[in-house]
């Protein structure tokens, strides 16, 4: 969450980063839940500059510098090829990150100007840029150097794991609400052998780890105010080891579903065809050189595990009295959990026109 930080206790962390100008002013900034976002305005030369500084949660992120060092490595190997996009903006004696005398850490971007984001994907157009961002920013990293990155959540789509940890909150049923959930933990159970699928073509070899981005909301792509192009990837502190199919699979989840994730009537949730092929055209545009067949023909599955992974969350969550996520009512998680298995079920359906449309688009590329 963002709250107002008083200019005389941001001044001396502003002065410590390599800004240009005279600090003018600092306001709360965007609506996320993880980090304090901060718009800070430098006069400069007669005009004004824009920066985002962010003070990271590092209760959430629990090894900050291994989470400075993968975002460190992303933007100045992506901003090698590309003039516009997000760039770090290091501290006086060059470090990506400052920690201040009360343990908080803090880093600072320039502002993207021209841009901006949107919280839900409207058009198909917009589908499409988002996924043309995203695979573009897969496919710039494939070649990055300096070894593997650090896992910044470990286990973070270890559908497995996610798998256990929810027959775990069944077994224990602490709140007692399993009896409001039979239904769903049905649904769940019986789809164990899905969560194996893309970690056994990775044992196998048939599919690689990549460096990905593990956060594919459209609201993490920058969109030009004039064109509405795709013009930068932002929120970094995800990127980490992971399967490109995991950013795919995302994207479906949160730009083809035909209704928000909490809405409360789960019958009015299904893929949406025509933004699900925005989707694979925007997406193969930019990244169908880096995937290989096998990862081309789990495109659709993909955003079905994706689902499956983030509805089992929630239901686990919900088992387990909500201790993760930040919940309006107590059966929040519960809306959530039935909603993301209704566009489970409505994948199953789609899944030959799925497979049809990524056939069609592939062909024509």
């Amino acid at each position: 969450m963002s709250h107002a930080v008083s200019p005389p206790s941001l001044e001396p962390i502003v002065a410590a980063f390599a800004v240009r100008g005279r600090f003018v002013s600092a306001a709360p900034y965007g609506n996320g839940h993880i980090n304090q976002t901060l718009l800070v305005v430098m006069a400069d030369d007669g005009g004004s500059r824009r920066y985002i500084f962010q003070k990271i949660n590092h209760r959430i992120f629990k090894n900050v510098p291994a989470l400075m060092d993968n975002i460190r490595r992303v933007t100045a190997y992506i901003g090698r090829k590309s003039s516009r996009t997000i760039a770090l903006v290091l501290t006086r004696d060059g470090q990506p990150v400052l920690q201040d005398a009360s343990g908080n850490w803090w880093r600072a971007y320039d502002f993207i100007e021209g841009a901006h984001t949107v919280d839900q994907v409207t058009s198909e157009s917009q589908a499409r840029e988002a996924a043309r961002a995203f695979g573009d920013f897969s496919a710039q990293l494939v070649d990055v150097p300096g070894g593997r990155f650090h896992e910044t959540i470990p286990r973070f789509h270890d559908t497995r794991s996610r798998f256990e940890d929810l027959r775990a909150a069944i077994a224990a049923d602490t709140c007692s609400r399993a009896v409001n959930a039979r239904a769903e933990i049905e649904f769940a159970l019986a789809r164990e052998a899905d969560t194996d699928v893309l970690l056994g073509l990775l044992a196998r070899g048939e599919v690689r780890e990549r460096v990905t981005h593990n956060d594919t909301k459209i609201n993490n792509v920058m969109l030009d105010d004039v064109t509405g192009r795709g013009v930068a990837v932002i929120d970094l502190d995800t990127v980490m080891p992971g399967l490109p199919l995991y950013d795919f699979g995302d994207l479906v989840r949160t730009s083809a579903s035909s209704t928000a994730e909490d809405d409360p009537d789960p019958t009015r949730m299904h893929l949406n065809r025509p933004l699900y092929r925005a989707l694979v055209s925007g997406y193969l545009e930019t990244a169908g050189d880096a995937l290989n067949a096998t990862e081309r023909a789990h495109l659709g599955f993909a955003g079905k595990l994706m689902t499956f992974e983030v509805g089992i969350r929630f239901l686990a969550d919900y088992l387990q009295g909500d201790i993760y996520f930040r919940t309006k009512s107590p059966d929040h998680n519960l809306v959530r959990a039935r909603t993301q298995l209704a566009l489970v079920s409505s994948i199953e359906i789609e899944q030959d026109a799925m497979a049809r449309i990524v056939a069609d688009v592939h062909g024509a590329g």
